[in-house]
């Protein structure tokens, strides 16, 4: 186990051109599980090389365990990488790639039997190990690529998207051979992905990127419940978070924004917020599963046509429309109700979100002690 640390790493790739990762600051723990998660092309990938050593940082330091390893080469710095390509020997079989590590590192030849076994049975693939690559497909491949980073037993694995070319159900059991075993090895692991299931799932703590910035990293439970900014919010939650824009105005002396479905209005208290935000947009961050169904409208809630409902079996996912923009109800399968039919919704007022409708960036919140006796007791979400 090592812990490795970041210290404003930046990545050039040349000058005149922009910063590819833009003062990189991340602490990873010994033995904890870091995700990478982001679109494409925010750094992520880059950012992997150059903890491999398979890039130079343009600046900042690198160090596992204190010590800078930002110019050892990539064969000294013990760490072990499965890339998003398979980067296989053609002319070896499986057993002969999964073993070529422990081989260079002279290895007693029943002991790399021994762990070879291991791996194979580990990843499923011990009817695989005496054919070539060309002749495995490309989920097989990459089994035998991670085969060949978990012998090596290193001080840090490094993965990059590495269930990429698996077929959903082999991607959820592969999800789960993972972390139990990261749960047995606890060997220091960063795993880069662009899905965030896999973010939350997998991962002790999470780094979001965006354009080469890490625009917020904590644990998974952070990152959902109180994201930084609306591009967090957004990327990580599926169904995404509802963002509605609304107008803030001053009734009986305090902000409220305002929620018009066609059929209702509601005027919804907020706190936090500069009196000077009157008049002004915002944007409402409201999760799918923090909209019930209640027995009126009360204060916090308001009512709205059905306008199409997606069952997914545990869940039933109904849309309406509020300030003119769609917005996605994760209610529970038994919540009876057509298109064309109107519910009375309610939010949870303490999980809505406020966010600048220029820049992004979070506001205040619905004030808790501004609930109405009784909403949260009515609220059926999910």
């Amino acid at each position: 186990m090592a812990r490795l640390e970041l210290r404003n790493v930046n990545k050039r790739y040349g000058s005149g051109l922009p910063d590819t990762l833009k003062a990189i600051d991340l602490g990873i723990e010994s033995g904890e599980f870091l995700i990478l998660v982001g679109p494409s092309g925010c750094g992520k990938s880059t950012l992997m090389n150059c903890i491999a050593g398979l890039e130079d940082i343009s600046g900042g330091e690198i160090l596992v365990d204190g010590a800078d390893i930002s110019g050892m080469s990539p064969k000294d710095r013990d760490i072990a990488m499965v890339f998003q390509s398979y980067a296989l020997y053609p002319t070896m079989n499986v057993r002969d790639n999964i073993a070529f590590g422990l081989k260079i590192r002279k290895m007693p030849q029943a002991a790399i039997d021994e762990e070879v076994a291991r791996v194979a049975k580990l990843l499923q693939i011990e009817h695989l190990l005496t054919r070539k690559p060309g002749q495995l497909s490309g989920g097989q491949q990459q089994r035998v690529a991670m085969g060949r980073a978990l012998a090596r037993r290193p001080k840090i694995y490094l993965f990059d998207e590495p269930l990429s070319n698996l077929d959903a159900k082999l991607r959820v059991e592969m999800r789960t051979e993972i972390k139990l075993m990261h749960q047995r090895l606890k060997t220091t692991t960063v795993y880069v992905t662009h899905d965030q299931i896999e973010a939350m799932t997998l991962g002790d703590k999470v780094a979001v990127m965006k354009d080469g910035v890490i625009q917020q990293f904590g644990t998974p439970q952070q990152i959902y419940n109180d994201p930084a900014n609306q591009f967090v919010a957004s990327f990580i939650g599926s169904p995404p978070m509802n963002f509605i824009p609304a107008r803030l105005t001053k009734q009986q002396g305090r902000l409220v924004a305002l929620l018009d479905s066609g059929q209702a209005r509601c005027e919804l208290p907020v706190a936090g917020l500069s009196d000077e935000l009157e008049g002004g947009e915002v944007l409402l961050g409201i999760r799918p599963e923090q909209i019930g169904v209640g027995e009126g409208d009360g204060v916090h809630g308001i009512r709205a046509e059905v306008q199409v409902t997606e069952p997914t079996g545990p869940d039933l996912l109904v849309f309406v429309t509020l300030n003119q923009v769609k917005v996605c109800c994760r209610l529970a399968p038994d919540v009876a109700c057509r298109v064309g039919d109107s519910l009375n919704l309610q939010f949870d007022p303490a999980r809505v979100l406020l966010f600048d409708a220029a820049s992004g960036e979070r506001l205040g919140q619905v004030a808790p002690e501004q609930i109405a006796t009784g909403t949260v007791a009515r609220f059926k979400g999910r």
